[in-house]
């Protein structure tokens, strides 16, 4: 194995070294640029110095990070440490103690990179886990322990970057060059390092193929086997969503199982009815279904009443097409009990001799529906084959499931949306689908169902004008254009057309994502100039605990020197040497303003004074008035009145305060409100939530970006990543305990599943089937 190790790593360096050796001259020159755009002499000098520092230590960089890896790879039959776990104790409040900012940063920003490729490479990282856990002779590795996982190179960089002896923002620079110049084919390379192991004979031929459960027509082992895979998989589905465009799979579609003792509809003896026997016990449940559902809407129509009552085919069971007086028969032919069902491929020739006559549009009427193109069909085949003709059951089952799903994906979408008017134009279509292969109900990864999922999420309620991106719309109607064009009977037009879209959302996504990370990091920024800011306030008021300077003097200094504090902390940190040096500066401030009148000064005080105000941005006339006011025990300055200070300051933009955030006094929370809360803090960061805007109940879809947990405060996003505003986690818990926003869940992140799932409910309740058993599945 050392010497398969050896040669694994050997394989591996050339690339590694090629690519950190190319970023290190682009991370340069983004320093240089950082240099010379900086707003202030003092800022270029750091990055100045910040890349002489980097200019001297880059030879060491490539070595350090081989070594680490080098080092990951030969501990990889080292058993993980367990004193990362230690047994569980209690909590005692002596032992916590506030995370550096600095350390925060670093590992959020490390954390991002990692959990961005991971999800990427996600099936690249399992083969690999696999293939290291036979390595390590162990399980498989996750992706924590993977050698060369996102997470474990994300460590190598860490640990190569203390050589270069940076400050915190030119590292950060540091892990995003990295991120864009090194990371950038990440998900290739690792299905070559997989290759690689598989031709040494590590795993050879593993593959990944998602499992799906199957349904089967046993009964009571069915349903056990169904309420395991069920409860096993409500854990994954009540995760909240976090994709930006919908879970990164299909969730699992369900019907409800048969009824004891009932037996499916009769399928009649014609083309339509032979094709759909072999369909499998799936949809013959669904045309069960919908037969009880005819019988229940019966027992509401009188004169639906009275025809079951008179006719001897108006058993339990019997299908649309059988029913006399139904649409698919005239009632003529119900009389003479003469019945013509039209063959399938018939209706799939009607259908596409309608598919290319578009839907006439008028103003003020409802538009076309499922039913509409339905009845267009049977009296185009009436014509054709006399008033006889009539769909067979499978035939007219599928065009009922299939109106009954439009009617709730129709619900979430707003009327007057592009969505709208797309959906109409694929009805035709996706009718031929249906009849072609009812899977298109079964499957939850149908192309067909995917498209019509994109198309309905772009105009669906919880989005707004701001949410609806022109390039996706284009690409939609290009999508439904090509379909309508060119589908005939080829699934792989569905395809194409749902590839197209899927390749312009993740693009969509991408540019969402660099979007938010700029709201984040300003979010970020901000939250460290208040915490800088609050800290500063607590210094000066420890300053005047023991000694309280005049009032005017205190004005000064919690405005003016307050800023001087706040930037000192912003820029150099607590544990700095400046830092304490301005502490010092603060109580000799303190000192000086309280003294006697004949107390000996401190000659170089006003000059330092002077000095960190200047660094500021105060003018010189002003910073020499105000270090001559803070240096005194008088408080007097011939140069300026107090007056005129007091207006020049007031007069100024202080450090900050055009982003300051007033806090209000947090209220005591009710036990629903502190349990939402408590929920808020768990989240992950990008979690979807949906806020209600109205009484009528429209709901905007909003996520989570990035939330304090120092401050509380939390940023809000949009479908484009664009900010839709700022809550604290205080408020969102009491909106969520109001009912008035809510977390989105991974079961109820897709459109198109939602709408199923309700049209099932819908069955259920009218036939009294309350269990449901699971007929496609995740991949696992």
């Amino acid at each position: 194995m050392r010497k398969l190790l050896r040669g694994f790593f050997d394989h591996i360096s050339s690339d590694v070294i090629q690519s950190l050796n190319a970023m290190l001259p682009e991370y340069e020159q983004a320093l240089f640029k950082q240099a010379e755009q900086a707003r202030s002499d003092n800022r270029q000098a750091e990055f100045f110095s910040n890349l002489r520092a980097f200019q001297r230590n880059r030879g060491e960089f490539v070595p350090h990070f081989m070594f680490a890896l080098e080092a990951e790879l030969a501990a990889v039959r080292t058993p993980p440490s367990r004193a990362r776990a230690p047994a569980p104790t209690g909590l005692e409040f002596r032992t916590l103690t506030l995370v550096e900012d600095a350390a925060m940063d670093e590992e959020i920003v490390l954390s991002d990179i990692a959990r961005r490729h991971e999800a990427r490479a996600s099936q690249s990282l399992l083969l690999l886990g696999q293939r290291f856990g036979a390595l390590g002779g162990a399980p498989a590795f996750d992706n924590e322990r993977l050698p060369v996982g996102p997470q474990g190179l994300c460590r190598m960089l860490k640990l190569a970057a203390r050589t270069l002896e940076l400050d915190l923002e030119e590292r950060l620079l540091l892990y995003r060059t990295f991120d864009h110049k090194v990371m950038a084919n990440y998900q290739e390379w690792a299905e070559t390092l997989n290759q690689y192991l598989s031709q040494e004979g590590v795993l050879p031929g593993l593959v990944y193929l998602p499992r799906r459960t199957r349904a089967v027509d046993a009964a009571s082992p069915a349903r056990a086997g169904a309420d395991a895979a069920r409860a096993a998989g409500r854990a994954d589905a009540n995760k909240p969503l976090t994709g930006w465009h919908g879970p990164s799979t299909p969730s699992a579609w369900t019907i409800p199982t048969p009824v004891p003792g009932a037996t499916p509809p009769p399928l009649p003896d014609a083309p339509g009815g032979r094709g759909a026997a072999g369909d499998g016990p799936s949809f013959e449940l669904l045309q069960q279904l919908l037969a009880v559902r005819r019988q229940a809407t019966a027992r509401f129509s009188e004169p639906a009443a009275a025809r079951f009552a008179g006719a001897e085919t108006g058993a339990a069971g019997a299908p649309a097409g059988n029913i006399p007086g139904s649409p698919a028969m005239p009632a003529g032919a119900a009389a003479d009990g003469i019945r013509k069902l039209v063959p399938t491929p018939e209706v799939l020739s009607a259908l596409q001799a309608l598919q290319g006559t578009a839907a006439p549009r008028i103003e003020g009427q409802p538009k076309r529906s499922l039913k509409d193109i339905q009845q267009a069909l049977v009296a185009r085949m009436r014509q054709q084959h006399g008033a006889q003709a009539a769909l067979a059951a499978p035939d007219s089952d599928t065009f009922e499931l299939l109106g009954l799903l439009y009617n709730e994906v129709e619900r979430e979408v707003r009327p007057e949306s592009p969505a709208s008017d797309l959906l109409t134009r694929l009805q035709v279509p996706l009718a031929q689908v249906a009849l072609r292969d009812r899977e298109f109900f079964l499957r939850p990864e149908h192309p067909a169902r995917e498209l019509l999922n994109a198309v309905a999420e772009s105009g669906a309620t919880w989005q707004t004008d701001d949410d609806l991106d022109p390039r996706l719309l284009h690409q939609l109607h290009q999508s439904v254009d090509f379909v309508v064009k060119h589908y005939q009977g080829d699934e792989a037009v569905f395809a194409q057309a749902n590839t197209e879209v899927q390749r312009h959302l993740e693009a969509a996504a991408r540019k969402a994502e660099l979007a938010e990370r700029r709201h984040i990091e300003a979010a970020r920024g901000k939250e460290r100039l208040e915490i800088a800011k609050q800290r500063a306030s607590e210094t000066i008021e420890t300053a005047f605990n023991d000694q309280q300077p005049p009032r005017f003097v205190q004005a000064l200094v919690n405005q003016a020197w307050a800023d001087v504090l706040t930037l000192t902390q912003l820029r150099q940190g607590e544990n700095s040497d400046e830092w304490t040096e301005q502490l010092q500066t603060t109580l000799q401030i303190v000192a000086a303003t309280t003294a006697p009148a004949d107390a000996p000064k401190d000659p170089q005080l006003p000059a330092r004074i002077e000095k960190a105000l200047l660094q500021v941005g105060y003018h010189e006339d002003e910073a020499q008035a105000i270090a001559r006011r803070l240096s005194s025990a008088d408080g007097e300055d011939d140069g300026t009145s107090r007056t005129e200070l007091t207006a020049k300051l007031k007069a100024r933009a202080r450090l900050g305060e055009q982003n300051m955030i007033r806090r209000e006094p947090i209220q005591p929370r009710s036990p629903r409100e502190q349990e939402c809360y408590d929920l808020l803090r768990s989240l992950p960061y990008g979690t979807w939530f949906e806020f209600t805007l109205n009484q009528q109940g429209d709901v905007q879809r909003q996520r989570l970006s990035w939330f304090s947990p120092v401050t509380g405060h939390a940023l809000f996003v949009n479908q484009r990543g664009q900010r839709t505003g700022e809550h604290t986690l205080d408020s969102l818990a009491r909106l969520m305990a109001q009912g008035q926003a809510q977390v989105v869940t991974e079961d109820k992140g897709r459109l198109i599943d939602r709408a199923w799932n309700a049209t099932l409910r819908a069955l259920r309740s009218l036939t009294g089937m309350g269990k449901a058993a699971d007929i496609g599945g995740n991949g696992a």
